[in-house]
Formats: C-alpha cells, structure tokens, sequence
C-alpha cells in the first residue's frame, strides 16, 4: 500500500506526496480550506469555477484547452464539497507520470505550474473577472442547484440537514444559495479570490510514480510571494438532541422521502468514532444490514433505507424512500432496529459481515490514482493519515461492547418527510 508524506510549504499550506508505481498517470489536487459561511459559499463556489476556466497565460477556455491536450491528454477539473462546517474547493490536474514522457519533460512540473496559473495568475480585466465567464460559471452552478432540487433524495437529504442544524454553520449549503449566486459580480469575485488566497488554508497533494518535488518546488515559490493570515478551520458538535424535530413538506412527487437525523455523542478526534462507524453500518451501511434485511426486506416498509454518519460533525442520516401511508410504521422499525442494537441485538455474523463489508470497500479506493487521492482527501481534519490497511486493522479491533455503546449514545433529533400533495 503506497504511504503519504506530509511536510508544510508555508504557512497554512501543506503538501502530501503519495508515491504509487502501478499507474502511468499522476494527480495534483489544490483543496483550498474556509470556513463555511452563509455569507462567502456562494462566492466561494461560483469563484472556483470561474477560476478553472482561463488564466493570464491562456486567457480563454480554448487557449486552456490546447495547453491541456499537448501535456498529453491532462485533465483540469474542480469539485465543491462541505466537510464539517468548512467548504472545501478542489482545483485537479490530472495528466500522464513523467516516467512515460516522450522526451524527459516534467509532465507534473507543468501541470503544478499550471495550477498555480489557476490559483495565484487568474484571468483578470480592469481588477475584475471576465464578466462573459462569470455568467457562464454562473449559468451551470444554478444549473446544478436545480438539478439536485429535481433529485428528491438529494434534495430530502439537504432540506433534512438544514432544519436539523439551522441554528448552526453545518445548516448551510456547500454551494450557498441560488439568490446570492445571482448577486456575486465579476468585482465581488475579485475581493473574494484575494481573501482566499489571504486566508485559506491549502491542502496540497501529489499521487504519482515520479517523485513529487517537482510539483512542490512550483507550490513553494508561488505561496513565497504571498502574504498570508490563515484562518483556524474547526467544527462545531453538538453531543446530543434535548427533543424530536418534526418537518413535513408537501410537493409533487411520485415517492415520499422519510429522512430521519440523529446526533451520535462521537466526533473527531474522539476514538471511539471507529465504533459509531461500525455500528451505523451494520444498522443500515451494508446489504447485510438491519435497516436493509429487516425494513425493507422482511417488512416491506420502504423502496431503500440507508445510514451514513458524519465523524467530523457527529451525525447520523438515515434516508428512505417509502409510500406516504407508510411513513409512520418506517419511522417505527428503523427505531425499533436502533433499540435493538441498544440492547445488543447484534449477531457475531452481522459484526463479521459488516467488517468485512467495511474493510473491503476501503481497498476498492487502491484502484485508481484519483481512488487514492479521494482516501487520502477524506482524512484532512483527522489529525494524521491512516493508510487503508491501518484503518482496516481498527475496524477489525472494534468489539460487540464498543458498538453497542456507541448505539446507546445515539438520541433522535429530527425527523423530515416529503410527501405527495
């Protein structure tokens, strides 16, 4: 298993070099770090996609484009995603390793050159964005919001973590609002990018065959030149629900969506996390799980029914598709299902499958470069960095006890139905 190597470039910035020989292709991701905000996502969001679509060096999407295909191929992409109460912004480059270069060229010095062209050398026009790329940015972002609200799993689970924590950062959005995505300016833009070059922290990282220095000398230079005052990125966690919120919303839809939030008592960097882990999959993370065999198997009660948690804020969704008459009895097993575990209803086989499940889906990431990347992206707020066959190890060492404690912590904090009109 390919081990990462940490060191810092600056300050708030960090470069992770993951050193890998069975792949032809390399990976450099920028995951620039802020705090989630109600007031900077949208501008956040929107600015990472203008960003990715010109530079000073080429200074449209075609210029861009054809830099792309003569690195052999390379690829430019940029992701949004909310972890904790941060919002992480994904800049990639992913290109061929230098090892199959036809004439000795650093295929990763020039796609980390390239990155910071991205970063630090946007394409700017009177001290603002290209106001024709800005509202093509801003075209496809609000394209997205509606997709995900025509998507009424994605958009249960959404409405389901904003009434649940509407009086907190983790209520907001990964991609802000719809409303403030309008109002953000190529002006605005502007402000917004030199406050994150001021104050984000960077999480730098390179998968690859050739050795990554290359790619952190290009990262090195260009934060030398910066002034910087990184913010203290942190989560609030919220250890217990005192009552039961209750949300029912009335739309149009073919399938009601019952999703329930519970708070766990365990986050980062507590230990006992590895047991919430556990034990949510084998309430409702596996085909072998209680939710799956027993709701909706057995019972009949529901079209899916799954749980996930959230180590970094502390959570438990479980989200289910179900026919609207059949709500309550859902929301009755699924509680029934969690009672049990409470009491140790839990069998040596649904513990052994479970691990197996849980372990197993750890090594899938070991496919691929951006597999890898994703694994090791996944542990930025953990403190350290845990290979798969480390985490694997600990999964395995999580007792029946431990997992039945960590079910007795568990407390039923809000419940969100959408139904049929």
């Amino acid at each position: 298993m390919s081990q990462i190597n940490r060191s810092v470039l600056s300050d708030g910035v960090f470069f992770s070099g993951v050193h890998d020989s069975r792949f032809k292709t390399m990976k450099i991701s920028a995951n620039i770090i802020v705090p989630l905000s109600a007031e900077t996502a949208s501008e956040y969001a929107l600015l990472c996609g203008v960003l990715s679509r010109s530079t000073k060096a080429y200074p449209d999407f075609t210029a861009l484009s054809k830099k792309l295909s003569a690195l052999y191929g390379a690829d430019l992409n940029v992701s949004i995603r909310k972890t904790g109460d941060n919002q992480v912004l994904t800049i990639a480059a992913s290109g061929l390793d230098d090892r199959y270069t036809l004439n000795g060229e650093s295929v990763a010095k020039e796609l980390s050159e390239l990155l910071c062209g991205v970063i630090f050398e946007p394409n700017l026009q009177n001290g603002a964005f290209v106001p024709e790329e800005v509202e093509q940015e801003r075209r496809q972002l609000l394209d997205v919001i509606d997709s995900e609200f025509n998507d009424k799993r994605i958009y249960a689970n959404v409405q389901m973590i904003a009434n649940m924590c509407a009086d907190e950062t983790y209520g907001v959005k990964r991609y802000g609002t719809a409303e403030k995505i309008k109002a953000a300016t190529p002006q605005s833009l502007c402000e917004a990018w030199k406050r994150l070059l001021k104050t984000a922290v960077f999480e730098i990282m390179y998968i690859g065959d050739s050795s990554p220095e290359p790619a952190a000398e290009v990262f090195r230079s260009a934060f030398a030149k910066v002034c910087r005052t990184p913010v203290t990125t942190q989560t609030e966690v919220i250890r217990s629900a005192d009552r039961v919120k209750r949300v029912t919303e009335e739309m149009n839809v073919a399938q009601s969506k019952l999703v329930m939030g519970l708070r766990t008592g365990t986050a980062l960097p507590d230990r006992e996390i590895y047991a919430t882990l556990m034990m949510c999959a084998i309430l409702g993370g596996t085909a072998t799980s209680k939710l799956f065999c027993n709701v909706r198997e057995k019972q009949s009660l529901c079209y899916y029914c799954g749980s996930r948690y959230d180590k970094m804020k502390g959570i438990i969704v479980i989200d289910s598709g179900v026919e609207g008459e059949n709500a309550e009895k859902l929301e009755a097993g699924v509680l029934k299902e969690i009672e049990d575990m409470k009491n140790g209803v839990i069998t040596d086989f649904e513990i052994s499958a479970t691990k197996m499940a849980v372990t197993n889906s750890f090594f899938t990431s070991n496919d691929t470069v951006s597999g890898i990347e994703s694994w090791y992206s996944a542990q930025l707020f953990d403190g350290s960095f845990k290979s798969m066959e480390e985490m694997a190890a600990v999964i395995n060492a999580v007792t029946k006890e431990e997992i039945v404690a960590a079910a007795k912590r568990l407390t039923l904090d809000t419940v969100y139905l959408l139904k049929n009109q």
